[in-house]
C-alpha cells in the first residue's frame, strides 16, 4: 500500500435519490478497475443485506478501494455507495466525512427529486467537490437536456461539467473515473504526522469482534500497534489492517489518505463510537470533529411474542444494534405485552427495515407497537420541575404524559419538507398537506413541469401514512424528504382506551386535539371488532380526561330464555327476560375483561386500512 502516496487517492462517495442507478453504477465502477470479474451476475454487488436484496434498496454504506491507472499513474481509489432513502441520510452524513468528494446521480428520466436536493445540500455544507452525473440515458423517455437545465437552475453547477451516462450499460462510465481523478482534491493530510483515523461505520463479526472502518487523516496503522481510543479512553492492540475490495483484503499497513477497516479486539460496538478519533498510545492528537448523532424521529415498543423468548432477543437485539447504531433502546414494559423495550428509529422505512433483518437474520418475530413521536411538556408546577430536575422534559411514551394542570405548554416536534412534483398534482397536494396541519413556507418551479414546496410538517402527521397518500396521489411521481426542524407549541391531549371504565394503558395515544375525535372513534370501531364477545356487555370508550368522545358497544351472549314459552302470558315472557337481565348485570360488575394479545396486536398494527 506505500505505492499510493497522499497524492494518488481519491476518497469519494457516490450520492442520489432513491432508486436513481447509484448501486449499478458502483457495480460498473468495480468492474472497469478490475476489482470484480466482468459477469451478468453483478447485480448490487455492494448490498450484501438480504433486506437489500429483496427490496432493491440500499440501507447500510458499504465501501470498496479500487486501482485505476490513468495516464500513466497509477491511483486507489475508496469508493463509498450510500444509501437513498430519507431515514438513511445519517449514514449519507457520515460516509462524507470520510470522502473529499461525491458523485452526484440524477436519473436521465425522472429528473431531480427531493432527496437529489437533500443529499446534495449535505455535500455542499461539507465543502465538498460535487460531479453531476446524468444516468439512465439508454431509457427511451430520457431526457438529459431537461435535466441538465435543472442541474445549472437548482444547484448552479455549469451544464459543460456533467457527464451522461448510462450504468446499466456501462456507457462512458469511464469518464466518470477520469472526472474524479481531475475534480477531487486528494486526501490534505501527512504520513510523518501522528497517526489520526477516524472511524466512520462499524460491523459486528461473531468470531473476529468488532470490524471498524476507518479514514487515516495523517500517520500509519499496522498490526501490533497499541492505539487509543479519544472517546473512551481506552486501549487496543492492532489485530489486523487491510482495504475492501469489497470483500476484506489484510495488508501489511494503511498509511495517510487510505481508507480501510481495522480489527483491535473490540468486544462491543459501543466501543467503536461512531465519529470517534482513533491514535497511537502515549502520541495524543487533537480528535477529529465527529458528525452529529443519529436523532430518533420514531418511537416504537418492541416485545417478544412469546416472553420466554425474551432473553433471546435481547441478545438478537444487541447484535443487531452493533450494526446499527442509529437505534436507542431503553428498556420497557407493560400490562399485556410484557417485559419489552421502547426503541428509537430514524423514520417508518428504517423500522421497517430493523423489524425485517430481526426476522431474516436472527429468526426473532416480534410484536411492534404503534409508531409515537418525542413530545415536550414545559413544567409549570415547582413540585415535578423538583421530581425530573428540569422544566422540561421528554415523553417518548404515552403513559408518562403529564396533567394539563401542571404543564404551561406542550411542545411537538416538526419537520421541514421537500416535495417536488409535476405540477398537475399541485391542488391535490396542497390539500393534503393542510389536511396535516402543514404551513406552507415555499415554493419554486424547478422548470416548466416540475414544482418544489416546502412545508413545516407536525412530525406525528407524517410518520405513519403521509408517504403513500403522497404517492397515491399523484401517481407515484412525488418525492418527499424531510429534515429536522424543532419542536413548537400545540394543544396536545391525552387520549384513553376505556373498557367497561377501566383505562387500557398500552392504547392510550397522544393527539391533537382536532384529530381527538375522529381518532378515538376510529379505535372504538376497532377495538369492536377485535375483542372476543363475552356473557356480559362491554362498553369500549375513549376518553379525554373524564369526557368520553366514543363509545362503541360489544352486545353479550345471551340465551334464549323464552325458548320453552309456548304462547301463555306475556308476564311470565316478561320475568324470565328480567332475570336475565339481572344476572347480565351482576356479572358485568364482578366480569372483568381479558384483552387478548392478538387483539392488542391487530389494534396497534399501522392503521393502514381505514
Amino acid at each position: 500500500m506505500s505505492v499510493y502516496s497522499v497524492e494518488n487517492i481519491r476518497n469519494f462517495s457516490i450520492i442520489a435519490h432513491v432508486d436513481h442507478g447509484k448501486s449499478t453504477l458502483a457495480d460498473r465502477l468495480l468492474e472497469i478497475t478490475g476489482t470484480i470479474a466482468k459477469t451478468d451476475r453483478n447485480k448490487q454487488v455492494l448490498d450484501k443485506l438480504q433486506v437489500e436484496r429483496e427490496r432493491g434498496i440500499t440501507v447500510k454504506a458499504q465501501s470498496a478501494s479500487l486501482f485505476y491507472s490513468h495516464e500513466g499513474v497509477n491511483y486507489l481509489l475508496n469508493l463509498i455507495d450510500t444509501p437513498g432513502h430519507v431515514d438513511f441520510s445519517y449514514e449519507v452524513s457520515r460516509s462524507l466525512s470520510a470522502c473529499q468528494g461525491v458523485i452526484l446521480v440524477v436519473d436521465a428520466n425522472e429528473g431531480i427529486q427531493a432527496q437529489t436536493v437533500a443529499n446534495f445540500y449535505l455535500a455542499f455544507e461539507a465543502q465538498l467537490a460535487i460531479i453531476p452525473v446524468i444516468n439512465k440515458i439508454d431509457l427511451k423517455n430520457a431526457d438529459p437536456e431537461r435535466v441538465e437545465k435543472q442541474i445549472e437552475k437548482l444547484f448552479d453547477i455549469p451544464i459543460d461539467e456533467c457527464v451522461r451516462i448510462s450504468a446499466k450499460q456501462g456507457t462512458n462510465v469511464e469518464k466518470v473515473l477520469q472526472k474524479v481523478i481531475e475534480k477531487i482534491p486528494p486526501p490534505h493530510c501527512k504520513t510523518a504526522d501522528p497517526l489520526r483515523a477516524l472511524v466512520f461505520d462499524s460491523t459486528f463479526d461473531h468470531y473476529r469482534g468488532v470490524i471498524t472502518n476507518i479514514a487515516l487523516f495523517g500517520g500509519e496503522i499496522q498490526k501490533g500497534q497499541k492505539i487509543v481510543s479519544a472517546h473512551t479512553k481506552k486501549r487496543y492492540e492492532v489485530n489486523e489492517v487491510g482495504i475492501l475490495t469489497p470483500n476484506e483484503q489484510p495488508t501489511h499497513k494503511l498509511y495517510a489518505g487510505q481508507v480501510g477497516y481495522l480489527i483491535a479486539g473490540m468486544k462491543e460496538v459501543t466501543e467503536a463510537q461512531i465519529g470517534d478519533t482513533l491514535f497511537l498510545y502515549k502520541q495524543p492528537v487533537e480528535p477529529l470533529p465527529g458528525f452529529k448523532s443519529a436523532k430518533p424521529m420514531v418511537f416504537a415498543g418492541m416485545y417478544p411474542v412469546d416472553q420466554t423468548e425474551y432473553n433471546n432477543l435481547k441478545s438478537a437485539l444487541e447484535r443487531l444494534t452493533l450494526n446499527d447504531s442509529s437505534v436507542t433502546v431503553h428498556r420497557d414494559s407493560s400490562l399485556a405485552l410484557g417485559a419489552g423495550w421502547r426503541l428509537g428509529f430514524l423514520g417508518l422505512l428504517h423500522m421497517e427495515v430493523f423489524n425485517q433483518r430481526l426476522e431474516q437474520e436472527y429468526n426473532m418475530s416480534v410484536i411492534l407497537t404503534a409508531p409515537t413521536v418525542p413530545y415536550k411538556a414545559v413544567l409549570s408546577s415547582t413540585k415535578l420541575i423538583k421530581e425530573y430536575g428540569k422544566a422540561e422534559i421528554t415523553i417518548i411514551n404515552p403513559a408518562q404524559f403529564p396533567d394539563k394542570l401542571s404543564v404551561s405548554e406542550y411542545l411537538e416536534p416538526t419537520v421541514l419538507g421537500t416535495i417536488v412534483t409535476p405540477h398537475e398534482y399541485i391542488g391535490k397536494i396542497i390539500v393534503l398537506c393542510q389536511d396535516r396541519r402543514a404551513v406552507q413556507k415555499d415554493m419554486l418551479y424547478i422548470d416548466e413541469h416540475r414544482v418544489m414546496l416546502k412545508y413545516l410538517f407536525p412530525l406525528n402527521e407524517i410518520v405513519v401514512d403521509f408517504y403513500d397518500a403522497l404517492k397515491s396521489l399523484s401517481s407515484g411521481y412525488a418525492s418527499f424528504d424531510y429534515e429536522d426542524a424543532g419542536y413548537q407549541a400545540a394543544d396536545l391531549i391525552k387520549m384513553d382506551i376505556l373498557l367497561n371504565g377501566n383505562p387500557v394503558e398500552e392504547l392510550a395515544t397522544i393527539i391533537h386535539n382536532d384529530k381527538a375525535y375522529a381518532t378515538g372513534k376510529f379505535l372504538c370501531e376497532r377495538l369492536k371488532d377485535a375483542i372476543p364477545r363475552q356473557l356480559f356487555e362491554i362498553a369500549i370508550q375513549a376518553a379525554i380526561g373524564k369526557k368520553i368522545i366514543a363509545r362503541e358497544t360489544l352486545k353479550a351472549y345471551r340465551k334464549n330464555v323464552v325458548a320453552k314459552c309456548y304462547g301463555g302470558d306475556i308476564t311470565r315472557r316478561m320475568k324470565l327476560l328480567k332475570r336475565q337481565a339481572e344476572g347480565k348485570k351482576l356479572m358485568r360488575k364482578i366480569g372483568n375483561v381479558e384483552v387478548p394479545r392478538d387483539a392488542f396486536i391487530r389494534v396497534l398494527k399501522r392503521q393502514t386500512d381505514k
